[in-house]
């Protein structure tokens, strides 16, 4: 199953493609509904702020450990299964949810559900690779990439109508028809690729994963604390960032020893120009994009006073805009290139965040919508082309791994930058809520022009010439127990062609 051409996908990978959007728009629509409830939940559920926090930061935490399981799971059961399965714990969790009866079960239930997202996330981009066989097009990843792009910004949309007019169980609900669809239409359209011997590639790299999990976990949560717990040198932040650093360290070390056969996230790739520049783009993507969508909300809250409704559809501006740019992007990159359409992006994103910092409570709505349409255009096309030169060099034996390095360094920067604007906001508070914001717009002005740096890394060739380039053949089973022939098992020796192969 392959792209007939760089421009246009084939039926069949269009039919793979909508199958993991349906079944994974929940998880990532999800994922943003939520943050809206916290308030309503605290109140429903008589809980505190700070306890009823844990609903949106075990969620989070639970995807980091999930990620680096994705790559093992699919070798080792197949990509259809693994991902069937995934859908079926997130809706199992999500009626779980609905029916928590206090703040500890429902903790409880959205780890579980978290989980299940962070399966499905890198999933929906690996899949989608390979039923591509390998060619990652700036079409392919515009489509694949598209509700990841939406969720941050329809999320609040959606969950300001359901806290609006419905209960807040239904944030939940809600899920259960969507994922029950996109699990039709993955036994219909995804390709079976059950390992023919799964027992031959089918161990778990238990002391890896018991460095890299532990070590995201304590990253993420230190870095979420940053701006409730007094700074960097409180012991909440400190603690679990030094011991996330020091594991992240030792989990590195061990998995790029020359020897190491198959670590549970393959770190050696990175050392592939094409994934290790788009691995740093997504970083930054993740830290410019979700700083922006932290302030957003609660501008239109707290200083303009709206309802969470309002401040959902006040966001709707920026979903069309990122929309929009889907139908572009792709010709874009393959005519500019991906390095040119990437930093014009994070520019035109920047500039599009300055009226917000010049902003006050009496700034015209309408002026605030327009330039957020134009954001919401930078912000939707700086992942596309990082997405695409991701896996230019990538044997198809590696594509899990590239996917969970991306999709880890996605993550690990949507909290860094999220945290620097929230300890922004929160320590100039003091000096009015004016100000504040317009200080920590700054901050995430300046957070997506410093992305513009390692956009001017990453590698310069079209989607259209990529896709040109011999691919590696798609794998019917990307779990047998040998890699295929002439190909090395990636990380054994140098797994890629040089910068402009054949």
């Amino acid at each position: 199953m392959t792209e007939t051409t760089g421009a246009k996908l084939s039926p069949q990978v269009r039919n793979v493609l909508i199958a993991l959007v349906v079944g994974g728009i929940a998880a990532i629509l999800d994922s943003t509904m939520v943050t809206l409830a916290i308030r309503t939940l605290a109140v429903k559920l008589h809980s505190t702020a700070g306890t009823i926090q844990w609903v949106t930061t075990g969620f989070l935490l639970a995807m980091a450990v999930a990620i680096p399981v994705t790559g093992w799971a699919e070798r080792r059961w197949g990509g259809k299964r693994v991902w069937m399965g995934a859908l079926a714990l997130f809706v199992l969790a999500s009626v779980l949810c609905a029916a928590a009866w206090n703040d500890t079960s429902l903790i409880g239930f959205r780890v579980l559900q978290g989980f299940g997202a962070g399966l499905i996330f890198p999933l929906m981009q690996t899949l989608a690779v390979r039923a591509a066989g390998g060619r990652a097009g700036s079409r392919l990843m515009a489509a694949v990439s598209l509700p990841i792009a939406l969720g941050p910004i329809l999320g609040p949309v959606i969950g300001g109508v359901v806290l609006n007019w419905l209960d807040w169980r239904w944030l939940f609900l809600i899920n259960v028809p969507v994922i029950a669809a996109g699990l039709l239409l993955a036994w219909r359209f995804l390709p079976a690729d059950r390992p023919a011997s799964p027992s031959g590639r089918g161990r778990l790299d238990w002391i890896g994963l018991a460095l890299l999990a532990p070590a995201l976990t304590g990253i993420l949560l230190g870095l979420s604390q940053l701006s409730e717990d007094g700074g960097i040198g409180h012991t909440g932040v400190l603690l679990p960032l030094s011991a996330g650093a020091v594991l992240l360290a030792a989990f590195i070390a061990r998995a790029s020893r020359p020897g190491e056969r198959e670590p549970i996230v393959d770190v050696r790739l990175l050392r592939v120009r094409s994934l290790g520049s788009a691995s740093a783009v997504l970083f930054a993507a993740g830290a410019a994009m979700y700083a922006g969508m932290f302030l957003l909300p609660l501008y239109y809250q707290q200083l303009r006073g709206g309802s969470v409704l309002d401040a959902g559809l006040l966001m709707i501006p920026q979903g069309v805009g990122a929309l929009a740019s889907r139908f572009v992007v792709g010709g874009l990159t393959d005519r500019f290139g991906a390095r040119a359409v990437t930093v014009a992006g994070f520019l035109l994103a920047a500039a599009a965040t300055v009226p917000f910092a010049l902003a006050g409570p009496r700034t015209s709505l309408w002026w605030l919508g327009a330039v957020l349409l134009v954001r919401g255009l930078g912000v939707g096309a700086v992942l596309i082309p990082p997405m695409s030169v991701a896996y230019q060099d990538i044997p198809a034996t590696g594509i899990p791994h590239a996917t969970m390095n991306t999709r880890i360094a996605q993550q690990v920067g949507a909290s860094f930058g999220t945290a620097i604007v929230a300890v922004a906001l929160q320590t100039q508070l003091a000096g009015g809520a004016t100000g504040a914001f317009g200080g920590a717009f700054w901050w995430a002005i300046a957070i997506t022009v410093a992305a513009v740096v390692p956009a001017i890394a990453l590698g310069g060739v079209s989607g259209l010439s990529a896709s040109k380039r011999a691919a590696p053949p798609p794998l019917r089973s990307p779990s047998s127990s040998s890699s295929p022939a002439g190909r090395p098992r990636p990380g054994t020796e140098p797994a890629v062609r040089s910068e402009g192969g054949s």
